[in-house]
């Protein structure tokens, strides 16, 4: 599963004026975000650098199961692009090595690893995502509120990511504690409710956008950029956030320890604090807000999120807890 993808071959090289890359001087990713969101900034780096990128996507559950069980021989050099608890489970495990890149002092504190383990690229947020014509066929307006979905007219009209696998099934999980005011008897017994409206668990956090586009489900708990896609591409979707709140959540990059391209990696991650990286969030419209000061931030996604309740979140405890809160899932709301 998960095949190498280049994202750049010689041909690009020779028309961007650059020398094809010595061997070995290829940098190899694991990325959580859609090629959609990832490949317009690998391919920005080969043509300012020349370095093809090797990428492989990922569910974030599979990432770092992935980079965890190849600890002794590590096939990536970075992980770029993921939920930040997905990187506070890595830390955990062992896999990631510390790395300051120059403008790291530039980034706020609550956006990195007090450590320097990963620091945030972007800012990104949980969403409900509404298919128009059947909200408006069953007399419901969008949700507003986690208790909103529990209505039974969401009766099997409900899609979301499976925690088993996804990163944004486990921010949904930790929204919804933080939402309840970190009672976590509550929120899973709320989760417990939840599951009797829920039509299907979805692999990745986006795979809920296009079945309810299409009108296969009137809800997808989904991040911002999954659904704004589904709206960039025509489908006439509806984008509300819970009253409660969401978890505030990061999107990292991270130097894996041992990486065999280490210079390379680090290069790689000093330009993606650079503003030409981070204006290109921006230019590439991946709808979320960058985390270097003075980079360009597109009108509509500063509009939704200031929409959004952002409820801080602990990622030294989310690193400890992630697999358990998992299990717990599994165990109590999913019953498998």
């Amino acid at each position: 599963m998960g095949n190498w993808r280049v994202t750049a071959c010689v041909s690009l090289l020779l028309v961007a004026g650059l020398a094809p890359p010595a061997p070995g001087q290829t940098l190899n990713v694991y990325t959580a975000w859609p090629e959609s969101l990832s490949q317009p900034i690998f391919r920005a780096y080969t043509a300012k650098t020349g370095v093809p990128i090797n990428f492989i996507r990922l569910s974030t559950g599979e990432l770092v199961a992935r980079a965890t069980a190849e600890k002794s021989n590590p096939r990536a050099d970075v992980i770029w692009g993921a939920p930040g608890d997905g990187f506070a489970a890595a830390k955990e495990a062992g896999i990631l090595e510390p790395y300051r890149a120059p403008t790291w002092d530039r980034i706020p504190a609550e956006l990195k690893d007090r450590e320097a383990y990963f620091t945030a690229v972007a800012k990104n947020t949980l969403v409900f995502m509404s298919n128009a014509k059947l909200l408006k066929e069953k007399g419901l307006k969008p949700p507003t509120s986690w208790n909103d979905l529990l209505d039974p007219a969401y009766k099997g009209q409900i899609q979301t990511a499976d925690a088993r696998t996804s990163g944004t099934a486990l921010t949904r999980i930790l929204s919804i504690y933080y939402a309840f005011g970190k009672d976590e008897d509550r929120a899973f017994d709320y989760q417990k409710k939840l599951h009797g409206n829920v039509q299907v668990y979805t692999k990745s956090g986006g795979g809920c956008t296009i079945p309810a586009a299409l009108g296969q489900a009137i809800v997808c708990i989904a991040h911002m950029p999954d659904a704004m896609e589904a709206k960039k591409k025509g489908y006439d979707m509806v984008v509300t956030f819970p009253r409660e709140g969401v978890a505030a959540v990061i999107e990292a990059v991270a130097l894996v320890k041992g990486a065999k391209n280490r210079e390379l990696a680090a290069k790689f991650i000093d330009w993606t604090f650079s503003k030409d990286m981070q204006d290109l969030l921006d230019k590439n419209q991946v709808y979320m807000l960058p985390t270097l000061p003075g980079a360009t931030i597109e009108p509509a996604v500063q509009s939704l999120m200031k929409e959004a309740r952002l409820l801080p979140v602990d990622l030294d405890w989310v690193g400890k807890s992630r697999k358990r809160l998992v299990e717990r899932w599994v165990n109590e709301v999913i019953k498998e």
